[in-house]
């Protein structure tokens, strides 16, 4: 979760209103109405007013900076969040910002605007820097879908193209530098190259923002130019620009930081995006824009959630003072997120807005009206029995993650184009070492056995735990079981000692089984068995492939068996 550090001299001028002298709050005032923002204060230093500040939202970027917070607060005492001039001015002459072609397959989508009349402070400016920072790692998924430039907007001339040229054909004094240096020289020299140039790989002609002059502004996503790009305490006139490869978050991040500027005291002034191509908003893109999100729901399914007859009136004002466009009619209403939002997914969004801007202490809690005693479930039965078991035969318990990385659950196990190699993927993933559901739980104990080579041997291994497997016939395209997977390790290990090992389980669960032989990419040919109980395969067992070790580091033999517990405590 999002962690922040504020001022609290600057929260307090952010929550007066126009003309309004900057009122002290407490800590206590503040603890309590951080619960509007699912915030959490974690520490504090008294003498520079210092505040840090933990959010317990992931979805809600515009909260991840103190003007968003004070934001919040402020619509909570006014009972509704205030006009944004910005958002209906229509200017006959736009500043202009032209899309070169091309840029479509390599990060197609900016945003922009001009911001004047606020005086840059020393805090204002750390506020800019951290929310650029916190929404360019997180929201932005490290810069890859999301990336922002400040700028002092005197140095630059409209119209400003965003451009595409080959890595030696642009250069500039990169923000941190004294050299001039080309797009090529950056990707290899400087931190920010190196640190995300992998976005960029494999792209012959790069993205470079200049202006009417010529003159170069950044180089998304890496670097700005120092000359226009270096922002500092006094400045009077500011440029944001996002650039990214989701139009939505490039808006909705442009939208919270002309939100942030306004509410500082600057005038927000849209910028034209022209493209040569389509977008979902068009080819003549005005932004800040507001993407209205809305949702209709009948009041009874706000009631309902909450436990609690309000009425539309009370659940109305409530949503106001969290910052929504509201509309009643009869027994539905219709909510329209503010502009700096978008995380309305799901009717319980709204419920549980409602009941933070109401105060969960405006809700009587009710007791349980009967008695019930709870107990395990058939499956954590079986699965404590037969971790029992395992213990009592010498193996000890693992617990790992149900997330690994494809090249461990599938390439490192031979499974390759196999029917085995099957997996449960994770979308929009933000690292490859958990983007995939195991499908089985031999690689988690292989993990444990190659950090495990310095501990005398032999090693007896295992896990019982849930695997994730793809299912077409399941709603969600996949069945959660729960297995059971046991590891031997040692010089000597051979078939017979997990054959033994799987016939004491089998008869203390009173099952009884069979072995026929298969072919499995993962162990040896010939000494792999399927497991059959009362006519269904349950499991596999057998000796491990070399290849396999190999690929693991594994330098002993090893023998290991999987058993479907699912299906066993099913009878």
């Amino acid at each position: 979760m999002p962690t922040i550090t504020i001022f609290k001299q600057d929260l307090e001028t952010l929550l007066a209103g126009p003309g309004e002298a900057p009122q002290p709050i407490t800590i206590e005032q503040l603890e309590e109405s951080l619960m509007l923002v699912k915030g959490e204060l974690k520490g504090q230093n008294p003498d520079t007013g210092e505040l840090r500040i933990e959010l317990q939202d992931s979805n809600r970027p515009d909260l991840w900076c103190c003007e968003g917070i004070a934001r919040q607060f402020r619509a909570k005492r006014q009972g509704a969040l205030s006009k944004y001039d910005f958002l209906t001015t229509k200017l006959k002459s736009p500043k202009r910002l032209n899309v070169a072609p091309g840029l479509e397959k390599v990060r197609p989508y900016v945003a922009a605007c001009a911001a004047t009349g606020y005086l840059v402070t020393q805090e204002g400016l750390a506020q800019l820097v951290q929310t650029q920072e916190k929404l360019s790692e997180m929201f932005g998924r490290k810069r890859r879908t999301v990336s922002i430039g400040l700028y002092r907007l005197a140095a630059i001339e409209f119209p400003l193209t965003y451009d595409l040229v080959k890595p030696d054909e642009a250069s500039f004094t990169p923000l941190g530098m004294n050299t001039v240096m080309t797009l090529g020289e950056m990707l290899l020299v400087h931190p920010k190259g190196l640190e995300f140039g992998g976005i960029l790989a494999g792209q012959d002609r790069l993205p470079f923002l200049r202006d009417a002059k010529r003159q170069a502004l950044s180089f998304p996503p890496i670097i700005n130019s120092r000359e226009s790009g270096e922002v500092r305490v006094g400045d009077d006139a500011l440029f944001v620009e996002v650039t990214g490869t989701d139009l939505s978050m490039v808006v909705l991040t442009l939208n919270i930081f002309a939100a942030n500027l306004a509410d500082r005291g600057a005038v927000i002034e849209p910028v034209e995006i022209r493209y040569p191509y389509k977008t979902v908003l068009g080819t003549g893109v005005i932004t800040p824009q507001d993407l209205e999100k809305s949702q209709k729901l009948p009041i009874s399914t706000i009631e309902q959630a909450l436990g609690q007859a309000l009425g539309a009136q009370k659940v109305a004002n409530a949503l106001r003072a969290y910052g929504y466009g509201v509309a009643t009619k009869g027994k539905h209403i219709t909510v329209t997120l503010p502009f700096y939002r978008q995380d309305l997914m799901h009717a319980m969004d709204v419920v549980e807005d409602v009941a933070i801007s109401r105060g969960y202490g405006d809700f009587l809690p009710v007791m349980p009206s009967q008695f019930t005693v709870g107990g395990l479930s058939r499956i954590e039965e079986v699965s404590d029995r037969v971790r029992t078991l395992m213990v009592g035969m010498g193996f000890q318990e693992i617990i790992s993650n149900i997330l690994g990385s494809p090249q461990d659950l599938r390439d490192a196990m031979r499974l390759e184009g196999t029917e085995w190699g099957q997996l449960v993927e994770v979308d929009n993933v933000m690292s490859q070492n958990f983007s995939a559901l195991r499908q089985w739980m031999l690689p988690s104990l292989l993990r444990v056995e190659a950090a495990s080579n310095r501990a005398f041997y032999p090693h007896r291994l295992f896990e019982a735990g849930e695997v994730a497997r793809p299912d077409p016939t399941q709603s969600v395209g996949s069945r959660t079981v729960t297995v059971l997977g046991g590891m031997i390790a040692h010089a000597d290990t051979h078939f017979s000692e997990a054959h033994s090992c799987l016939d004491t389980l089998f008869y203390y669960v009173n099952q009884t089984y069979s072995l026929e032989p298969i072919q499995h990419p993962s162990f040896l040919a010939g000494r792999v068995g399927s497991i059959i109980s009362e006519g269904k395969q349950v499991g596999v067992i057998g000796e491990l492939h070399p290849e396999v070790l190999e690929r693991w580091q594994i330098s002993v033999p090893a023998v290991a068996f999987e058993i479907d517990l699912t299906e066993l405590a099913g009878r």
